[in-house]
């Protein structure tokens, strides 16, 4: 089993070419030596309706089974990634996020200002991290494991739950 995989970059000076992305590299590091195939990447402004967009194009035109964005979780007035991938999502999976903030917090104090979220659309799975590449790695650590169970059951994998052991 691959899972295909798309991420969106959110950011107004890498949309631009003014900042070279270095979370995207992080997420694909992440990712390397296991089941995921990247297949689709794109970098989009602070927008919501750029990010809706490109969370649309990857959901339901190409159908990633993941699709992981980085960048636009905090409190900045720009900051807007949870809005919009709120208004995409069929439903929330709230421990996803919980569990990265709570293994952030063991690293830094301000990863209570996160505001990422996770969902579901359809097959996919949708993860915000954060815009950090050091924040990404430290997130991804603890949800990767529990994506592929994730994934089989959004696509009505009907096993127990407990003959599934992750990555």
């Amino acid at each position: 089993m691959f899972i295909r995989t798309g991420i969106i970059i959110i950011s107004d000076k890498g949309s631009q070419g003014d900042r070279i992305d270095k979370s995207g590299p992080a997420i694909r590091q992440a990712l390397k030596n296991k089941i995921f195939v990247v297949e689709g990447y794109q970098i989009v402004p602070d927008e919501k309706k750029s990010i809706q967009k490109a969370l649309l194009q990857f959901t339901d035109d190409q159908k990633y089974d993941l699709i992981i964005t980085s960048g636009g979780t905090g409190i900045s007035p720009r900051d807007v990634t949870p809005e919009a991938t709120k208004e995409v999502v069929d439903r929330l999976l709230p421990g996803f996020a919980e569990a990265m903030r709570m293994h952030s917090l063991t690293f830094t104090p301000h990863a209570i200002i996160s505001r990422a979220i996770c969902g579901t659309r359809q097959e996919s799975l949708i993860i915000n991290l954060p815009g950090s590449p050091k924040a990404v790695k430290e997130c991804l650590d603890v949800v990767l494991p529990a994506i592929p169970h994730a994934i089989a059951k959004l696509k009505g994998d009907t096993t127990d739950c407990g003959d599934h052991h992750g990555l």
